[in-house]
C-alpha cells in the first residue's frame, strides 16, 4: 500500500464520500476532503497532517480550480480523484421538472467532467493516476420513477468508457463504481422529488419509490469505502465494480436478458449490411 498517494474526494459531507475520506485519512494517505459546506468536514480533517479540507461545489468552476490548486500546493500531486458528489431525483419522465433534472445533470455529469478535466493535466504530466467515478446500478439498468437519474448515470458510464481508452497510454486508470442500495443520503436529503399526479403512473412510480427504504438499505458504506481502497491498490484494477448483492443480481439479469435479445435478433442485425 502506497501511503504517499494523494486523494481528492468530492462530496464528503455524507455517505460514500465521508466514509471514504475517513478511511483514507485513517489509513495514512494524503487526502483532500471537499464539500459544498466546508464546516461539515472540519471534524473529518481535524489536525491530521495528512488531510486538507477545501470548499468545493462541483458546479462552480472557480471552486474546482481553487481546490485542485490547493491540493497540488499542499501535497505536490494528485494520484486519485474520486468523483463522488451527486444527487438523486424521483419522478416519472413525463412529469419531471426540467429545472430539477438539469440541476442534477450539472452535478452528476458536468460537475464530474469539470473535475476530471481539471485534474487530468496533472495526472498526464505524472504519467500516472486513477479516476474513480461513482456511478450506480442505475447506470446499467433503468427503473420507473428515476428515469432522468438513470440518464445522468448512463452518461457517466459512457464517457468513462471512452476516457479510459484515451488515458490508458498515460498510465491513468478509470474505474466505475456501481452500487445498489447503501445507507447513504442519496434517497434522503440529497434527492429531489416530483410527486406523480397522473393516475395511471401512480401505482408503478409509487411502488418503486416507496420501496426505497431510506436508512434500511442493505449496503454498508464502510465496506464500500474499503472496496474502493482495494481497487486503488490493485495491480489490475477493474473498469467496473458492482457493489451490493442487489447490484450483482440486477446486472446479471439485465445483461443475460440483453444477450438473449441480441442473439434472437442476430439474423436481422447482421442482415442489415450491404
Amino acid at each position: 500500500m502506497n501511503k504517499n498517494k494523494v486523494w481528492l474526494i468530492t462530496g464528503c459531507s455524507t455517505g460514500f464520500g465521508r466514509e471514504l475520506a475517513e478511511a483514507t485519512i485513517k489509513a495514512g494517505y494524503n487526502v483532500v476532503v471537499s464539500a459544498r459546506n466546508i464546516n461539515s468536514i472540519f471534524d473529518l480533517v481535524g489536525d491530521a497532517p495528512n488531510a486538507l479540507a477545501v470548499e468545493l461545489d462541483v458546479t462552480k468552476n472557480d471552486q474546482i480550480e481553487k481546490a485542485v490548486t490547493a491540493a497540488v500546493e499542499r501535497f505536490g500531486r494528485i494520484d486519485v480523484l474520486v468523483n463522488n458528489a451527486g444527487i438523486g431525483y424521483f419522478g416519472s419522465v413525463e412529469e419531471s421538472i426540467e429545472k430539477e433534472t438539469r440541476n442534477m445533470f450539472e452535478i452528476n455529469f458536468w460537475g464530474l467532467m469539470h473535475m476530471t478535466n481539471a485534474v487530468l493535466p496533472y495526472m498526464r504530466s505524472q504519467r500516472s493516476g486513477h479516476i474513480i467515478n461513482i456511478s450506480s446500478i442505475g447506470g446499467l439498468a433503468s427503473f420507473p420513477g428515476v428515469g432522468y437519474y438513470n440518464a445522468s448515470k448512463y452518461a457517466v458510464e459512457g464517457v468513462s468508457e471512452g476516457l479510459a481508452q484515451e488515458v490508458e497510454s498515460f498510465n491513468i486508470c478509470v474505474t466505475l463504481i456501481e452500487p445498489s442500495g447503501f445507507r447513504t443520503d442519496w434517497s434522503g436529503r440529497s434527492a429531489a422529488r416530483t410527486k406523480s399526479s397522473i393516475e395511471e403512473y401512480q401505482p408503478l412510480i409509487s411502488g418503486f419509490v416507496d420501496g426505497v427504504n431510506h436508512g434500511k438499505e442493505p449496503g454498508d458504506p464502510k465496506k464500500a469505502a474499503n472496496a474502493i481502497i482495494d481497487v486503488i491498490e490493485s495491480s489490475n484494477p477493474p473498469q467496473r465494480l458492482l457493489l451490493g448483492s442487489d447490484a450483482y443480481h440486477i446486472a446479471v439479469n439485465k445483461f443475460t436478458g440483453l444477450l438473449k435479445q441480441i442473439e434472437d435478433s442476430k439474423s436481422v442485425s447482421v442482415g442489415a449490411d450491404f
